[in-house]
């Protein structure tokens, strides 16, 4: 028998074929969510960049109004940044009367939980990768063991130990393991790197929420307009 991946896939039972499925599934779902989450981090970091370069004047002007106004364009509404500061000021605003604590103190508490809450937004899919790369080795060692089963299988059935009896159990349980460690291989990496892009973009949104708490700071409610 010519041991080619379509004589291979055809020899498979079907258990082994539903794990050879599951890992194609589980590669393909990795791959999507990987560019999916590429494109969201390139489109945020450009709509960021943009809005630093138009906002950082307005907030040295302490033009807390226009700023805002700014946050709610169409062009910015929903990149990460934008929103940041539209939370911030919002709550800047909102406490301009509390003397108790301050409008800036409550800014920051404000920004805290928004930093979280857009850290938690922009890592959306990821557990997918995390899952893939943490068990699509384990699913295939369980194709492994299909196969081995498969290759006494044939030994039971020919009454001997040839290389025929057992070549197709082997070459499938090799095939699904492979196919197993490569889907597990490219999550890892696609996360790792994904999460290293996504640490250095929450640190730049927790320095612009403290610049923007140093200018309102600064401005103390009283040059706000």
């Amino acid at each position: 028998m010519e041991l080619s991946l379509v004589e291979i896939w055809h020899s498979m039972g079907l258990l082994a074929r539903l794990v050879a499925i599951a890992l194609v599934a589980m590669g393909f779902a990795s791959l999507v969510v990987s560019i999916e989450r590429l494109l969201v981090m390139r489109r945020a970091q450009q709509l960021s960049s943009a809005f630093a370069t138009k906002a950082r004047p307005l907030l040295e002007d302490r033009d807390v109004d226009t700023l805002l106004d700014l946050t709610r364009g169409t062009e910015f509404a929903a990149a990460p940044l934008p929103r940041l500061i539209r939370f911030g000021l919002d709550a800047f605003k909102a406490n301009l009367k509390d003397e108790a604590v301050g409008p800036a103190e409550m800014t920051r508490r404000e920004l805290g939980r928004r930093l979280e809450q857009l850290a938690a937004e922009s890592r959306r899919g990821m557990g997918i990768l995390a899952s893939t790369g943490s068990t699509a080795p384990f699913i295939g060692l369980f194709g492994t063991v299909i196969g081995i089963i498969t290759a006494f299988q044939g030994i039971a059935a020919s009454g001997g130990g040839g290389i025929g009896a057992v070549s197709a159990g082997i070459a499938e349980a090799l095939i699904v393991t492979a196919v197993g460690l490569f889907v597990a291989i490219a999550a890892v990496l696609f996360f790792n790197y994904l999460t290293a892009r996504f640490d250095k973009f929450d640190m730049m949104m927790q320095h612009a929420a403290s610049e923007l708490v140093d200018y309102l700071e600064g401005a103390g409610g009283r040059s706000a307009r």
